[in-house]
């Protein structure tokens, strides 16, 4: 069964830091990146930009608006994809993952929501 888990944080918290900071926290990240992906068990990881667009469909036409559509103090900065018998294997896989292996991702809000997906089609 695949997971869709989606990485959260509060990016005005780290944007009010300096940037040797953040660089600082991030490099912490790299070993429990090493361990996860050791875990035999991931499809992809991704971080995503803060750039969003958003589409709907509206009066028959597709739509683009400014996103996030959803107001949020938390925005997702990574997605990944891993492959688990049922949630519980999904939770511990995921908890490999620096956002809740890292300690100073806390003051950030860092978190993980883990979905289970119903479908999914690769396009090769």
């Amino acid at each position: 069964m695949k997971f869709l888990c989606l990485g959260y944080l509060e990016s005005a918290k780290m944007d009010a830091r300096p940037k040797d900071e953040i660089d600082a926290i991030m490099s912490e990240c790299t070993p429990h990146l090493d361990n996860f992906y050791k875990s035999g068990q991931v499809i992809i990881d991704a971080g995503l930009s803060s750039e969003t667009k958003c589409l709907r469909q509206a009066n028959g036409k597709v739509k683009v608006m400014d996103g996030p559509f959803i107001e949020t103090k938390e925005m997702i900065g990574s997605a990944f994809l891993i492959e688990a018998r049922d949630m519980e294997e999904a939770i511990r896989i995921a908890s490999l993952h620096p956002t809740v292996q890292v300690a100073s991702g806390e003051q950030f809000g860092w978190g993980i929501e883990i979905r289970p997906i119903h479908y999914f089609e690769s396009g090769d």
